[in-house]
């Protein structure tokens, strides 16, 4: 999908004088490509800043992004908040999951889906408009791959497979536990189990899961899922 929106926005601004291709906008972008799929509209997002370099370079200036200088939000994708900030008023986004497919934040380890949502909270009362956090936390996710339960948790369980030898690797495993919706909880074993980088573990697997999937999901450790009991209990 990225080289398909630069290849998109190449055509549509052939011909066009430079102050007018710096106004077409992510949008323009995937709506040239007949629409990208959700997860993939972080591609269009680049391609508008790689234009916003190349003009610059061109012009010799120097190209500063405008969220540059933003409070970093997302640690494992390095997304800061004015990016965050601007990618949800440009495209009209209210919920953490619209978010992580335009910008990737918080398609990671989700230590930063709180700040995320005080963005939101922040932004969408600059419109009259209300931060539902239900809109989505609120409902099962319903899988947008097309496949039954049994098939999606058989291609869980293969994905699994392909980044299980990496683990192993490194002394350390992981497992199944169950799927509950857009939540697939797993237990890390041996050296994966307690690792001070078991966060960052979860959001690789989260984010091969997540491309496997094309879907939004969130991988829980297994912990997570006897304290969820508890409260709900």
């Amino acid at each position: 999908s990225a080289i398909a929106s630069s290849s998109a926005l190449t055509e549509i601004i052939k011909g066009m004088p430079i102050d007018e291709a710096l106004k077409v906008s992510n949008q323009d972008i995937a709506d040239y490509l007949d629409g990208l799929p959700p997860e993939k509209m972080h591609c269009s997002v680049m391609g508008r800043e790689a234009l916003q370099a190349a003009v610059a370079n061109y012009r010799g200036e120097e190209w500063k992004d405008d969220h540059e200088e933003g409070a970093l939000i997302c640690k494992c994708f390095a997304v800061d908040e004015v990016m965050i900030e601007d990618t949800v008023r440009a495209n009209n986004l209210r919920t953490v999951e619209e978010v992580t497919n335009y910008t990737k934040a918080g398609g990671g380890c989700s230590a930063c889906h709180e700040g995320i949502e005080e963005i939101l909270v922040r932004v969408l009362a600059e419109r009259g408009e209300t931060f539902d956090p239900n809109a989505v936390a609120g409902e099962k996710a319903k899988p947008s791959s097309g496949l039954t339960n049994l098939q999606r948790m058989k291609r869980i369980e293969e994905l699994l497979e392909e980044i299980r030898p990496n683990l192993q690797r490194d002394h350390g495993d992981v497992e199944l536990v169950e799927v509950d919706g857009k939540y697939i909880y797993v237990k890390m074993i041996g050296a994966c189990a307690g690792c001070q980088m078991a966060a960052t573990t979860l959001g690789g697997i989260q984010q091969h899961l997540a491309e496997g999937l094309s879907e939004f999901i969130q991988v829980l450790p297994a912990e997570e899922l006897a304290r969820r009991a508890a409260t709900e209990a």
